[in-house]
């Protein structure tokens, strides 16, 4: 699997160049973003989304703990929380 710093080293970048094509944020060039772009594709590049959101301090994840779910209660009020997520 790819890392930014591969994908850095084929666009003869910096990490921070690609993080910025990455997050479209900050100043890039067409030429430069079009040739990290070509290195992501390239090289397959699939951000780590466990990574990032390790870095954001977010994870977009939302835990249940319930006894039992085949107790009537238990499974509706799951089931509540899926369709209100």
């Amino acid at each position: 699997m790819a890392s930014i710093k591969d994908v850095a080293k084929r666009a003869q970048v910096g990490p921070a160049t690609v993080s910025r094509v990455l997050n479209n944020t900050g100043y890039v060039s067409v030429e430069t973003r079009k040739r990290v772009e070509m290195a992501i594709k390239e090289l397959n590049y699939k951000p780590n989304e466990l990574a990032r959101n390790l870095f954001r301090k977010k994870a977009g994840i939302i835990a249940i703990l319930v006894p039992n779910t085949v107790h009537p209660f238990f499974s509706s009020f799951v089931g509540a929380v899926e369709e209100e997520l």
